[in-house]
């Protein structure tokens, strides 16, 4: 991570020197655009009173009042213009967005959910990705981004395993990298602040309730959950962290000393800053209960080094000033803070020009180039669950299709919970006493606030399929309801065509209509609403059934994984996603993704994950459960394809490496099909014999390789030993010496090669 110049700190002792206790805290605090706005536009008049002694951050402005991105750079450039002009100090404003995947605002890109970002196994297209949200973002005054998130999930049940990169450490932490390095840029002037979150073990919340408790003992915290989070700081120097709203062991993470300041800071070297979860610091007193005032809630975040409040300045307002006043809070605990945020805006280059240009915004927003991307990406996202008899992929000039479902001909349903189109359909209400907030939603009509350029997946098709073919669309149902009154509409539909293709899954947002997403956690996984009996009622009809899943997590598909033919997860694939799904659909394209994570086969099995410990996943003699098996339905790696490869000729370049050494492994991949395609190549190790327990397999490199017919490739794969190392009897983080086993394969449960080597 790049440290503060000598000439930064000397401009940033001398403002601090400059400036009052109020003053100081303002730079802590923050506000939405809303409450800065009259009828649509910035108010001066309102903006006195909230920023008449500065302000650190200004909060999602893209959000508000249905802004198009140019009038968003109007309106950051007149709140910029007021802090510059209007305020003793002059101080500009850290202008944040969410950008989970893209940039949250109206007619942005849209890209695939992380969780299919992750499905790509292609660190490389995010860091592209990333690079074009960049762009989006600081052509309309943006300069900090709230992602990526870098949570580890292991529980289905959880609403937001959408948001991230699925249940392996290795696997998130190089999206992880590609993401903050993409987003960062190589000078941060140009660039956004990435913010990973949330910290830390966040994905792993007792009963998969969104922000209980999660009971991570130390080892497995360090080796799994904080992995991604410390080679984001390390290896691609993150410049924000944002904590988690969860407990660990007592301690909630927003007023944790030890992880905020004693790892994040003092072990890992991170010089920059922690900003809050929206509303985390009121929490302490509110939902907690460690706190019995804002006051006291402002001090124990704080004091742990959490800078920067978000998204309104409520607990770092006057809680704090009385805290400071009090002696609770030290000055220098302040200014340290205070110090961090200054450095943050000269680094920016805030100092030296807040503004932007309006007028060039459109030019550089989902450009056709962008949308080729979209595209790109939603295509290696989707996975070839199940492909009995090669019913696909489909003949263009089939004769009648039947297109059958609730996300069948949706825009909205193909968009994940961190889009502008979910987030527009509500607005946060606060009680100010309390910190207490409620989610309100929005009367308006969400479809038009979508671009009008996504299509559904029922459009793809149209578009795909040649002029004789008829399609014929029933929805059969709602996706979260027990109406069954389509289902008569779509079993005619499905009687009258040669094949039926049924797109099922989830709606994703935060409101209570929503079935994935944030705040929307399920203690049943199977499809949502009555979409498995639309989709058995589909089935025995006796015409071929297409599965496609547009879903924001696992789902245990026991009964339809047997009988269904042909299964495609598109996960929730962005604004090209119904081009994307018809291009697999039709052989257009050839589907290569894999699994970032595990599907159950129940929900009783949960967690169910491929590095699991050797006592693991055995529950007696003769059977795993007294009631079934404890393997999961499609394990981790997993994905098909509509061509056949084959790995040969495993090669370990030095038997013996030292501790500081690297493991070089190269296998020949061939296609030995009649189609291009894609094949991840995926190498996992396992410790023979350690001092502690370790995992049956741990993924520590892979690869995603494009074949021709028969074409052969030499596929290198490359493990430093130092990412070997585990957190041994004394919690001391070594690589052991001793033998290991290397596993080659297509995925975690398919393993093709084997070899050994020893550290030594």
């Amino acid at each position: 991570m790049k440290k503060a110049s000598d000439k930064t700190k000397a401009k940033v002792k001398a403002l601090l020197a400059k400036m009052t206790v109020e003053e100081k805290m303002a730079q802590l605090g923050s506000t939405f655009a809303g409450p800065l706005m009259d009828e649509g536009k910035f108010a001066p008049v309102k903006a006195k009173a909230v920023l008449k002694n500065g302000m650190g951050h200004i909060s999602a402005p893209a959000l508000v009042d249905k802004l198009q991105p140019r009038e968003v750079a109007i309106l950051v450039n007149d709140i910029q213009k007021y802090l510059v002009g209007k305020t003793r100090l002059g101080i500009p404003a850290i202008i944040h967005e969410e950008c989970l995947n893209g940039f949250r605002a109206r007619g942005s890109t849209i890209f695939p959910q992380n969780i299919g970002l992750a499905s790509t196994w292609e660190p490389d297209l995010i860091n592209s990705i990333t690079k074009v949200i960049r762009r989006q973002m600081r052509a309309t005054g943006i300069q900090q981004g709230l992602a990526p998130v870098l949570d580890i999930t292991r529980d289905p049940r959880w609403g937001r395993c959408e948001e991230t990169f699925g249940e392996d450490p290795h696997l998130a932490a190089r999206m992880a990298v590609a993401y903050v390095r993409g987003l960062q840029g190589n000078n941060i002037k140009q660039g956004v602040v990435a913010t990973t979150k949330h910290f830390a073990g966040h994905g792993l919340p007792e009963g998969g309730l969104n922000c209980a408790p999660s009971h991570i003992p130390p080892r497995l915290f360090r080796e799994v959950y904080l992995y991604p989070f410390e080679k984001a700081v390390k290896e691609a120097g993150v410049l924000s962290v944002m904590n988690a709203y969860h407990e660990i062991d007592g301690v909630p993470c927003g007023a944790s000393k030890e992880l905020l300041t004693g790892i994040l800071r003092d072990e890992w070297g991170f010089d920059s800053v922690v900003v809050s979860d929206y509303f985390s610091i009121a929490q302490l007193m509110t939902t907690h209960h460690i706190a019995d005032n804002l006051s006291e809630a402002a001090a124990l975040a704080l004091e742990a080094g959490l800078d920067v409040e978000l998204p309104f300045t409520n607990a770092y307002g006057k809680p704090l000033l009385e805290a400071v006043k009090k002696g609770r809070v030290k000055m220098s605990t302040l200014d340290l803070s205070v110090s961090r945020v200054l450095t943050m805006k000269f680094s920016l280059g805030l100092f030296d020009n807040p503004y932007v240009n309006p007028e060039a915004v459109e030019k550089v927003i989902d450009t056709a180039s962008d949308r080729e991307l979209s595209l790109e990406a939603a295509r290696k996202s989707i996975i070839l669950l199940k492909n009995e008899k090669n019913l696909l992929p489909l003949n263009k000039n089939i004769k009648t299709i039947a297109v059958i479902g609730p996300n069948a001909d949706s825009q909205r349903n193909l968009l994940g919970d961190y889009t502008y189109a979910s987030h527009s359909a509500f607005e946060l209400k606060v009680d100010e006493k309390t910190g207490e907030t409620h989610l309100v939603k929005k009367d308006i009509n969400v479809d038009k606030v979508i671009s009008p350029k996504i299509i559904s997946i029922l459009q793809g098709i149209k578009a795909a399929v040649g002029k004789k073919t008829k399609v014929v669309y029933a929805k059969g149902c709602e996706v979260n309801s027990p109406s069954k009154a389509g289902f008569a509409s779509a079993i005619k539909a499905a009687k009258a065509a040669d094949v039926a293709v049924v797109v099922v899954g989830d709606k994703s947002g935060l409101l209570p209509d929503n079935t994935s997403g944030e705040m929307r956690d399920r203690d049943m996984l199977g499809l949502p609403g009555v979409q498995e009996e639309l989709v058995r009622a589909v089935y025995e009809t006796g015409k071929p059934v297409v599965l496609v899943l547009a879903n924001g997590r696992a789902y245990t598909l026991k009964w339809l994984a047997e009988k269904i033919p042909a299964i495609v997860n598109a996960w929730e694939p962005g604004e090209e996603g119904g081009r994307a799904v018809a291009d697999v659909l039709f052989g257009n394209y050839n589907p290569g993704g894999k699994l970032p994570n595990s599907f159950p086969l129940n929900e009783g099995q949960i967690p169910t994950y491929h590095a699991h410990k050797p006592s693991g996943r055995k529950g007696s003699p003769w059977t795993d459960y007294v009631d079934g098996s404890a393997k999961a339905l499609y394990p981790f790696g997993y994905g098909l394809s509509y061509t056949t490869f084959e790995f040969s000729n495993l090669k370990i370049e030095k038997i013996k490496i030292p501790r500081n050494g690297t493991l070089k492994v190269t296998v020949d991949v061939k296609n030995t099909g009649k189609r291009e395609g894609d094949e991840v190549v995926q190498l996992y190790i396992n410790d023979i014999l350690a001092t502690v327990t370790r995992p049956v397999k741990e993924l520590k490199a892979f690869e995603r390789v494009h074949l021709k017919p028969g074409e052969q490739k030499t596929v290198v794969l490359e493990v430093k030993a130092a990412e070997l190392a585990f957190y041994n009897m004394k919690m001391q983080r070594r690589v052991e010496p001793g033998d290991f086993k290397v596993m080659v394969g297509r995925s975690s449960e398919d393993i093709l090669l084997e070899g050994k080597f020893t550290v030594v």
